[in-house]
């Protein structure tokens, strides 16, 4: 069955629509940026307390050259005050492209005829798995059109396929899903299934942009959509990620709006979202949007260190979407996580080809096109640990008990040493020869930092015991 908006189950806060456009467009056209008040705000930010829409409208009206470069600085050092120089790895895996929905953005659209329309069988599915985790991967989102084919039940039978893929030492231990969104039975069915993070995105948070771009389809419902994941709380999935699609709209109300969703996760759940990601509009088929909202490099960079000074324990996401020149440069102000060796060819992992990418048989283009070991040996050179880690996850360091633990920063004991004996697994079984002796001279640079500050005979105990052929290994 599709999942309509017949009603909200939970009056009052949840499951109701939170986004007030005159109020969050009153907050951008007045509040004046100053040196002092932007440095007021990076200074809070600083001391890891989440930005209100008032201070957040501050940093966004700063159009200061040396003031913008103190933001960046800003949202640098809280980066690394919070997540340290860990970023988390993952792929994303299209099981299917049917759809419902006009979205004029987006080459799955259903009125599109030219896109090549595939469902992974379970066989091709296991195989797709079976590729990410033979070049290393442990972490996949596994990515659906909106169609009644994609039920529930559906979604749920896919994820545990892919848990029971085991090759050589290899597993996949974290399945998050994008999918369209569900009512709450149909969040508990999913979350049954063991998911990590669901992921919705608004695309835009402004109501008559949102109808401009969407066309037909269940996706029209601009409130079932910005209500969604309050039901997968509701259902007791308590790790959710947002997102908005910049160029549909402007983007310094996309900000805000991303903010104001947090608040009222923050608010009504008492956790704020796992993840916030912000793809930019990117080259698709069929393709036809207004060009007026485009966002610039520039406007792109600076946003990213806006958005880390406003959510300071909120993971953000940045895919293969954007080149690599552009995702190396905002990884230093706030990305926590990236995808690896993409290719969104629904069946492209287990074909292993250097083809040229198909617009007819992809959702839209990918601009970073290296492969999982070149990012990887990117990020060492970089002096970045790459991390597959999912132990929050699997000992249930998740949503309010996540927050108990990343707040007051105590997460840093666990996350760095998890992240060392994630890539220390990926360099015995998949790196390159190259990679490899790059990868442990950075481990033992790591270590030498941590024991500065704390105890690392345990970790070092257990990078023995990968070395000798255990896997699987955390705190």
């Amino acid at each position: 069955m599709i999942y309509t908006p017949e009603k909200y189950s939970i009056a009052d806060k949840k499951n109701v629509p939170f986004i007030d456009s005159k109020e969050i467009w009153d907050f951008i056209n007045t509040e004046a940026s100053t040196p002092e008040k932007v440095r007021e705000v990076i200074k809070k930010s600083l001391s890891k307390k989440r930005l209100s829409l008032q201070e957040t409208a501050i940093l966004i009206n700063t159009n200061d050259p040396v003031l913008i470069e103190e933001i960046k600085e800003g949202a640098r050092q809280l980066k690394e005050n919070v997540y340290g120089d860990r970023i988390v790895l993952f792929a994303p895996l299209y099981v299917g492209n049917l759809c419902i929905n006009n979205c004029v953005y987006c080459g799955f659209q259903a009125k599109n005829k030219d896109v090549l329309r595939v469902t992974l069988e379970k066989q091709d599915l296991q195989k797709e798995a079976t590729a990410l985790v033979d070049s290393g991967h442990k972490r996949l989102i596994l990515v659906y059109g909106e169609h009644p084919h994609y039920s529930p039940e559906f979604i749920a039978d896919s994820v545990r396929t892919v848990y029971g893929i085991k090759s050589k030492n290899g597993e996949i231990r974290r399945v998050n899903i994008n999918a369209a969104p569900l009512d709450v039975e149909g969040f508990k069915t999913v979350k049954e299934s063991g998911i990590g993070t669901y992921q919705v995105f608004q695309e835009t948070y402004h109501p008559e942009a949102y109808s401009k771009v969407h066309l037909g389809g269940i996706k029209k419902d601009f409130d079932w959509r910005l209500t969604s994941l309050d039901r997968a709380q509701e259902a007791g999935i308590d790790d959710v990620g947002i997102g908005a699609l910049f160029g549909l709209y402007d983007w310094r109300f996309e900000v805000m709006s991303l903010v104001r969703h947090v608040n009222h996760f923050e608010a009504v759940f008492n956790v704020g979202p796992h993840t916030i990601s912000f793809p930019r509009i990117q080259n698709a088929s069929a393709l036809n949007i207004d060009k007026q909202y485009l966002v610039s490099d520039e406007n792109f960079v600076k946003l990213v260190a806006i958005l880390r000074l406003a959510v300071p324990y909120t993971g953000m996401i940045l895919t293969a979407r954007e080149s690599a020149e552009i995702r190396d440069q905002v990884l230093r102000f706030g990305i926590s996580q990236i995808d690896g060796g993409t290719n969104l060819e629904i069946g492209g992992y287990s074909k292993h080809s250097e083809e040229v990418q198909d617009l007819n048989k992809e959702q839209f283009q990918i601009n970073d096109t290296r492969s999982l070991n070149e990012i990887i040996e990117e990020l060492i050179s970089k002096d970045y640990i790459p991390s597959f880690c999912t132990a929050c996850y699997r000992l249930g360091r998740t949503g309010e008990h996540f927050m108990e633990f990343s707040v007051p920063g105590f997460i840093k004991r666990f996350c760095a040493p998890n992240a060392i004996l994630t890539i220390a697994e990926y360099l015995e079984d998949y790196a390159s020869f190259e990679t490899k002796a790059k990868g442990y001279k950075m481990i033992e640079r790591k270590l030498e930092e941590l024991s500065k500050t704390q105890e690392i005979a345990a970790l070092q105990e257990k990078l023995n015991l990968l070395k000798q052929g255990q896997r699987d290994l955390y705190f």
